[in-house]
C-alpha cells in the first residue's frame, strides 16, 4: 500500500513531468515558429533534446487536403460597413455593396431651448434648421477600380428600424423596410473621389478623412406633418420636444430610431468602380441662436458602433460557384471577399495519432502558400491581410457569440509578405482537441464519425481583427467584407504538408 510520503513523491513527479512537458512544447512552438516556411524539420528534436534528456523526441511530416466552398453570406457588422459597385475582374461580374444605418444618441445631449432659434417657420412659427447634410467618413483612400469620374449614391428612409433580436448577414435586403411615401427622403447624389469641397489645404492636413458629403435640404414629411424647410427642421423640432419632457420620457438611441428617425439607407445606383470602407457616419444640422448676439451652432448624430448597422452584398453566386469548380479540379483553393470563398481544410487527424496515442503532440505547423496574380492592374483586388482558422461546425456561431481566437478550436494569423505566405504555428491544441473529441465520440457511438461529418475539417476565412492602439491582442475579430482575392496552393493535386513533432518520456 502506498505510504503518504511515496504519493507526495509520485505527485510531485507527475507535476514536474507536466511541467516538462509543457516547457519542450513552448520549445517545440518556438522553433517551428522561427523555422522558415521550406526549413526540413525532420532534425528539429535533434535540436530541441540530447540522449540524456527524459523525454524523447520525435518528428512527422503529414498531408492535409483543402478545397474552395462558396460563402452563402457572411454576418454584418457595426464596426464598419461598405459601400460601392465594382466589376470583379477575376469574375467579370458585379459586386456591390450597400448599408444601412441608425444614429447614437448620447446621454448628455443638449439643444438650447427652442426660443432662442433665430429662424421660424412662416406658416407655424416653429423653429428651423438653416441646412442638413450626412457625411460618410473613411480612413482609407478612396480607390478606383474602373476608370469612372462620378459615381452616385441614393440615400433612402427606414419605415420602422432593424430588428435588435435577430442576426443580419450580407444577404439581408432592407428593401421591405423602406419608405415609399410622399415626403420619404429619397435623394440621389452624384459625388467624385475627391471631395472638391475640401480646400488643398484640408485635403493635405494629416487628421484629414476622405468623406462624402450629401446634403438633405429637400422639403421632409411624416404623418402628414411637412416641414418646407429640411430635415434638419423635423429631428430639431421632435428632440427639443422630447428634451423639454425627459422627465416623463426617457430620450436614448433606442427610443429616437423607434419614433424619430429609423435610419437611412444607402446604395450606389450608377459608377462601376468605386468601393469603401465607411468607417463613420454623421448625421449634420446647422441652425442660428440669438441669445443677446447671433451665433451658429451644429447639432451632429453618429452612426456609431452601438447601434445598428447592416451591410448588405450583392455577388454573382453561380460565377463564384464555377471559380470554386475550377479551383477544386486544380492545385489551388481560393481566398474572395466579400461574401465570396473560403477554404476548406480537412486535417490529417487519424493519421497523425496513429501509432502515437502514448505520445504528447508537442507542436504542429501548417504553411499555406499564396499564388500571386496571373495579371496586375489598377483593377487588381487587394490580399486579404489577416485569416481566421476555424472549425468548419463553428464557423457561424464564432461570430454570432463574438468569439475571440483561444489557440484551441480557432486561430488568427496575418499575411506574411516576405515569404507569400499565410503560417499557422501551433496546431497542436487543435489537433488533440479534435483527436478527444473523436474518440470519445466513437467509444459512444461507432457511427460518430459519419454522423458528425466535419469532425476534422476547418475553415480558413478573411477577417477583420479590431487591435486596440495600446494592445497586441483583439479585442473583436469580424468578416472581412472588402474587396480581397487569393489563391493558396492545394486543391484536388497539392497536398498541404502538416509537421508535428512528438515526445515520449523514456523508460
Amino acid at each position: 500500500m502506498p505510504t503518504k510520503h511515496s504519493m507526495k513523491r509520485f505527485a510531485q513527479a507527475k507535476s514536474n513531468m507536466k511541467k516538462q512537458i509543457v516547457t519542450m512544447a513552448i520549445a517545440a512552438a518556438a522553433a517551428m515558429a522561427i523555422s522558415s516556411c521550406d526549413e526540413d524539420t525532420k532534425t528539429l528534436g535533434n535540436s530541441l533534446t540530447n540522449d540524456g534528456d527524459k523525454l524523447s523526441m520525435t518528428t512527422s511530416v503529414y498531408n492535409a487536403s483543402s478545397q474552395t466552398i462558396l460563402a452563402d453570406s457572411v454576418l454584418t457588422s457595426s464596426i464598419v460597413s461598405y459601400l460601392g459597385c465594382v466589376e470583379d475582374p477575376q469574375t467579370k461580374s458585379i459586386v456591390k455593396s450597400g448599408f444601412t444605418t441608425q444614429f447614437n444618441i448620447l446621454d448628455n445631449i443638449y439643444i438650447s431651448d427652442d426660443k432662442y432659434f433665430d429662424h421660424r417657420d412662416k406658416d407655424d412659427n416653429g423653429l428651423v434648421a438653416d441646412s442638413c447634410d450626412i457625411i460618410l467618413y473613411s480612413d482609407t483612400p478612396f480607390k478606383n477600380y474602373g476608370k469612372l469620374l462620378a459615381t452616385q449614391l441614393r440615400i433612402r428612409e427606414l419605415k420602422e428600424p432593424v430588428s435588435q433580436d435577430r442576426y443580419y448577414y450580407s444577404n439581408y435586403s432592407p428593401e421591405s423596410i423602406i419608405r415609399t411615401d410622399e415626403g420619404a427622403i429619397n435623394v440621389d447624389h452624384v459625388f467624385t473621389f475627391t471631395n472638391m469641397t475640401d480646400g488643398d489645404s484640408k485635403r493635405s492636413g494629416t487628421n484629414y478623412l476622405n468623406n462624402i458629403r450629401i446634403p438633405l435640404n429637400q422639403p421632409y414629411s411624416k404623418d402628414g406633418v411637412k416641414y418646407y424647410s429640411n430635415y434638419g427642421t423635423y429631428i430639431l423640432r421632435e428632440l427639443t420636444q422630447r428634451l423639454k419632457n425627459k422627465s416623463t420620457k426617457m430620450l436614448n438611441s433606442y427610443v429616437f430610431a423607434k419614433e424619430v428617425c429609423p435610419g437611412l439607407s444607402f446604395e450606389v445606383t450608377d459608377g462601376l468602380g468605386f468601393h469603401s470602407e465607411i468607417t463613420d457616419v454623421g448625421l449634420r444640422i446647422y441652425y442660428h441662436l440669438n441669445r443677446d448676439s447671433l451665433f451658429n451652432a451644429t447639432l451632429t448624430l453618429a452612426g456609431t458602433e452601438e447601434v445598428m448597422h447592416t451591410t448588405t452584398i450583392t455577388n454573382n453566386k453561380e460565377r463564384l460557384a464555377q471559380l470554386a469548380a475550377d479551383a477544386n479540379n486544380s492545385d489551388y483553393s481560393y481566398l474572395k471577399t466579400p461574401a465570396g470563398l473560403f477554404t476548406e481544410v480537412t486535417l490529417p487527424v487519424e493519421e497523425i495519432w496513429a501509432g502515437h496515442e502514448k505520445d504528447s503532440l508537442l507542436a504542429a505547423k501548417m504553411t499555406f502558400q499564396r499564388l500571386n496574380n496571373d495579371t496586375v492592374d489598377s483593377r487588381s483586388l487587394g490580399t486579404p491581410s489577416t485569416l481566421l482558422m476555424v472549425m468548419k461546425d463553428s464557423l457561424y456561431t464564432f461570430f454570432e457569440k463574438k468569439k475571440l481566437p483561444d489557440s484551441r478550436t480557432s486561430y488568427l494569423v496575418s499575411y506574411n509578405s516576405s515569404y507569400n505566405t499565410y503560417t499557422f504555428t501551433n496546431l497542436s491544441n487543435l489537433i488533440t482537441t479534435i483527436h478527444n473529441k473523436k474518440v470519445k465520440g466513437t467509444d459512444g457511438d461507432a457511427n460518430w464519425t459519419a454522423k458528425n461529418p466535419n469532425w476534422n475539417k476547418v475553415v480558413l476565412v478573411p477577417v477583420y481583427a479590431v487591435v486596440p492602439s495600446n494592445s497586441s491582442t483583439p479585442t473583436r475579430v469580424i468578416n472581412d467584407m472588402s474587396l480581397t482575392s487569393t489563391r493558396l496552393l492545394g486543391g484536388k493535386s497539392y497536398p498541404i504538408e502538416v509537421n508535428v513533432v512528438y515526445a515520449r518520456f523514456k523508460k
